[in-house]
């Protein structure tokens, strides 16, 4: 399965909802050239309708970051599933991106002074724990 990437205005933050896979070969590629492309440099992807992430994917992902982080803005991730967040978790990239499961409070952290409720990366490793 291939990604759809779809583009939106949020009150000036780029919001993109994926559909598909983050992996390997042109999915990763074409993510990282619509996010450099996108007309700002604060993004959201909203990964709801996203079922799989390899390690070439992770590294898409942080690449997107790395690169809106020089040019002033910053890439948030919405709606990551229980696979994406342990994934996210074991590689220790969960320290590196803001996460949220509400799309409101992602285009808000990009404005300071909004109210925001981030997600409680602390709560669901405790969870995982206790599953164990």
């Amino acid at each position: 399965m291939s990604l759809e990437i779809q583009q939106r205005d949020h009150e000036g933050v780029i919001v993109f909802d994926l559909k598909g896979r983050i992996t390997v070969g042109p999915e990763a590629t074409t993510l990282r050239e619509r996010v450099a492309a996108a007309p700002s440099r604060n993004v959201v992807l909203n990964l709801a309708e996203v079922d799989y992430i390899d390690s070439t994917g992770l590294g898409a992902l942080v690449m997107c970051a790395t690169s809106s982080r020089k040019q002033g803005g910053n890439v948030k991730l919405l709606n990551l599933n229980k696979r994406h967040l342990e994934l996210l978790v074991i590689t220790k990239l969960a320290t590196v991106f803001d996460l949220f499961t509400d799309e409101q409070d992602a285009v808000n952290s990009f404005f300071p002074g909004r109210k925001i409720n981030t997600f409680d990366i602390l709560s669901f490793v405790q969870q995982m724990k206790q599953e164990e």
